[in-house]
């Protein structure tokens, strides 16, 4: 079997923007020994805003993990930085909400199966009982919380001290038919993805590829984003789309459409997962 890859490190940052930031930063890691193996910069000339993402190999460096953060802090705090850092040793733990539609939820099980997104996944959460078989073929525990009107603050009250139990990072809504609350979103802040179709806002409510159908689109696509107070208005992490044309019927539209969701909604994750996004107000920077 190979040998597993050296640990890495990764800031991600936004500031405003001035001369020497890189110089500034990137002297920072190589002061302490360390081999800088990604960097990449945008600047938003219309916000005066910096961001980067930088990632460097743990492997010879000076600092231990746990002198990073404060050591880097006296050059964040000099240049009104916002920061992140990771670890790449420190896997990400996921929950997937889910409701019936098993397509998204498949894709990302395999996924995982297979050690293509590098995650665990402790939990599987649903409102309804039609994916525990899943849950059990993968060996993955299954949560059901039915929710009614009457019982919904008590059942995502419930979820929460779940997801806290189990020390889960990140969300996926996995095609999960609920609208989740203003609790939930404040406890994983820019840490809830969402998958849908792309055909919002034309075609809202119910059966969305059959108005599309009948309009005769030409394109049909997926987004994925964090969730937000706003039902669908969060920063977009990835979207794809993909020609169709008056020869596809609606259940082509829905075949391909599904397509699109498990592959959108993965990319999305691999890219929050390997710290990829960096959230900026209400849009993303993503590096590629």
């Amino acid at each position: 079997m190979p040998s597993p890859a050296p640990e890495t490190a990764t800031l991600l940052i936004h500031c405003p923007d001035k001369p020497g930031l890189v110089h500034d930063v990137t002297g920072f890691i190589a002061s302490h020994h360390g081999n800088i193996i990604d960097l990449q910069q945008h600047i938003d000339a219309g916000e005066n805003t910096f961001f980067m993402r930088l990632e460097w190999s743990m492997d010879g460096f000076l600092l231990d993990r746990t002198e990073v953060d404060p050591r880097f802090s006296t050059l964040g705090r000099r240049h009104q930085m916002k920061w992140r850092l990771s670890f790449s040793a420190d896997r990400r733990r996921i929950a997937l909400f889910v409701t019936k539609e098993n397509h998204c939820l498949y894709d990302l099980l395999a996924r995982h199966e297979s050690g293509d997104l590098g995650i665990d996944i402790p939990v599987i959460i649903s409102n309804h009982e039609t994916l525990r078989p899943a849950a059990e073929r993968f060996g993955i525990k299954f949560a059901p919380f039915p929710m009614t009107r009457e019982n919904r603050l008590e059942q995502e009250a419930a979820q929460i001290a779940l997801l806290r139990d189990l020390r889960i990072d990140t969300v996926v809504l996995a095609r999960y038919m609920q609208i989740v609350s203003p609790a939930l979103i404040d406890e994983f802040s820019n840490r809830i993805l969402n998958i849908h179709h792309s055909f919002l806002p034309a075609f809202v409510g119910a059966k969305p590829y059959h108005q599309a159908h009948e309009r005769g689109v030409k394109i049909i696509g997926a987004t994925s984003h964090y969730v937000t107070a706003e039902l669908d208005q969060g920063p977009i992490i990835h979207q794809d789309v993909m020609r169709v044309s008056h020869e596809d019927t609606v259940a082509d539209l829905v075949r391909l459409g599904r397509d699109l969701e498990k592959s959108v909604l993965a990319k999305a994750l691999w890219c929050h997962v390997n710290d990829k996004v960096l959230v900026y107000k209400n849009k993303t920077i993503v590096f590629g």
